[in-house]
């Protein structure tokens, strides 16, 4: 199908708020936010950059919404369930979607208009730390260090010149003739013996470190040392 032939297509199905959302999103998750403007937002759609207007006022309008489609993607707690096994599953459904958009986590905390998926997310949070008897401020010192740990681990990823265990070895053996062992004998040894095993996986490292903080947390609220 030629270039032509797809803006034809889409310039066929009828523009709306929710569809110059979605292709911002598109247009962000292939190259990032420094690519997200009104011409390249109107390209992927197929459309005239005025047509985009008629939807949203600006590119911080833009964000604002998809910035609350990443919220909407991220599974909630259940109300009935127990906090701890809930809050879990929300922080790996977490990761994973910031994985999906990268470009949205120095945005999440920022934006000061948020959208109904972003509120209700917030509340639903909140409810089941409290519901899981957390006073008012150890809901927020656990909220906190929850998001913290989450998105510092999804920036972290992000970052890191590695996609997945097969990329390991292709990059860190590109870095070790920088490694002098007799100047840096323990970075060297951990690079050798665990870094470069096969199957070395950082992203493994989230849900270890995720377990210490939640078990943490329960340790704080039941009172057990």
């Amino acid at each position: 199908m030629t270039k032509q032939m797809t803006t034809r297509q889409q310039a066929r199905v009828p523009l709306s708020r929710d569809r110059v959302l979605r292709g911002a999103m598109a247009v962000a998750d292939a190259g990032g936010l420094e690519g997200l403007t009104i011409r390249s937002l109107a390209n992927e759609l197929g459309v005239k950059p005025m047509s985009v207007y008629h939807y949203v006022a600006n590119k911080d309008e833009i964000l604002d919404g998809i910035v609350d489609m990443v919220f909407s993607e991220i599974e909630l707690p259940s109300a009935d369930g127990e906090w701890r096994p809930e809050l879990r599953r929300r922080a790996i459904s977490a990761r994973a979607v910031l994985r999906r958009h990268p470009w949205a986590i120095p945005l999440m905390q920022s934006r000061t208009s948020p959208g109904p998926a972003t509120l209700r997310h917030h509340d639903t949070i909140i409810g089941a730390l409290r519901a899981g008897g957390f006073s008012m401020e150890m809901t927020a010192h656990a909220y906190a260090l929850m998001d913290s740990y989450v998105f510092g681990f999804a920036l972290s990823e992000a970052a890191l010149p590695i996609n997945g265990p097969e990329t390991v070895t292709e990059v860190a053996e590109g870095m070790m003739h920088l490694f002098d062992p007799a100047a840096y004998p323990h970075l060297v040894a951990f690079s050798v013996e665990h870094v470069l095993k096969p199957g070395y996986d950082f992203g493994a490292e989230f849900e270890f470190g995720l377990d210490l903080v939640l078990g943490g947390l329960e340790r704080s609220v039941t009172g057990d040392e």
